[in-house]
């Protein structure tokens, strides 16, 4: 039975109701394996995991759902949404599913799910290019991109560029295509993003993989390592890749990673 943990705030100060945008890829033969959960990071919705991984996954008998957070994608609008909003939106989702769900976060996604960890026992949890915040990244993002990123310092949005994202490897027309659906998080979540509070560990100790590329421009190989240090393991790396992982050119090799890491953990 899927349990969720109700903090003193959650009844003080609930989360308003917003409608929340799903993608779901349904496998053609089930063969009983738990569902997946993507949360997109800051700027990006499910059409980011819809354009690949969805139905990759679905082939492989995983079903493959995927949340677009409040204000992003088309789910609704919440200029002054939280990351506590954000955590309850993936929460909510994973315990409308009908089994227990692995949680797996891209980007700032990465550190909604690990707040949503908290308060949901999920059977698995997968962190991909996980961007937790902190002065490194930020440190990273300012010399790669400051005029993109000095207006997130003031309230303003956080602009990334095509090459912050992506390879070379993708073509040039398909990294613009993408950098241009981006939208933005809240100015709210975005500072909570930069003052880097620590998530709180995960309920029930589930197996956790952290994974990305010594290549990403948006998060330093040195906090991709201690992420998955705060996990008590190693990093999965793939070199060459960029931030985006689920868009770039070599998008195969992460997700099946991730489904062949789910079968020998066999969570079912």
């Amino acid at each position: 039975m899927t349990t969720r943990v109700l903090r003193v705030a959650d009844r003080a100060r609930p989360v308003p109701a917003v409608f929340r945008e799903v993608r779901v890829a349904t496998p053609e033969a089930p063969e009983g394996r738990p569902p997946l959960l993507f949360v997109p990071g800051f700027g990006h919705g499910a059409w980011a995991f819809a354009e690949h991984w969805l139905e990759h996954a679905a082939s492989r008998a995983f079903p493959a759902h995927a949340v677009s957070l409040r204000g992003h994608g088309g789910s609704g609008q919440a200029p002054k949404a939280t990351l506590r909003a954000y955590a309850h939106d993936v929460v909510q989702v994973a315990a409308s599913l009908d089994r227990q769900a692995v949680l797996v976060g891209h980007g700032a996604g990465a550190l909604v799910v690990a707040h949503a960890l908290a308060r949901y026992p999920a059977r698995a949890g997968v962190l991909v290019a996980p961007v937790f915040g902190g002065w490194s990244t930020l440190g990273l993002a300012l010399r790669r991109n400051p005029a993109g990123t000095l207006p997130a310092l003031v309230g303003g949005p956080l602009r990334l560029n095509h090459r912050q994202l992506f390879s070379r490897e993708l073509p040039d027309a398909a990294a613009r295509e993408y950098a241009g659906r981006l939208g933005r998080a809240s100015s709210r979540a975005q500072w909570q993003l930069l003052r880097h509070r620590a998530p709180e560990p995960p309920v029930g100790n589930p197996p956790m993989l952290v994974l990305g590329s010594p290549d990403d421009r948006v998060v330093p190989a040195s906090a991709l390592t201690r992420t998955a240090a705060r996990y008590g393991a190693a990093p999965l790396l793939f070199p060459g890749m960029g931030h985006d992982m689920m868009l770039d050119a070599r998008w195969r090799e992460p997700i099946d990673a991730i489904l062949d890491w789910l079968e020998k953990n066999e969570t079912r």
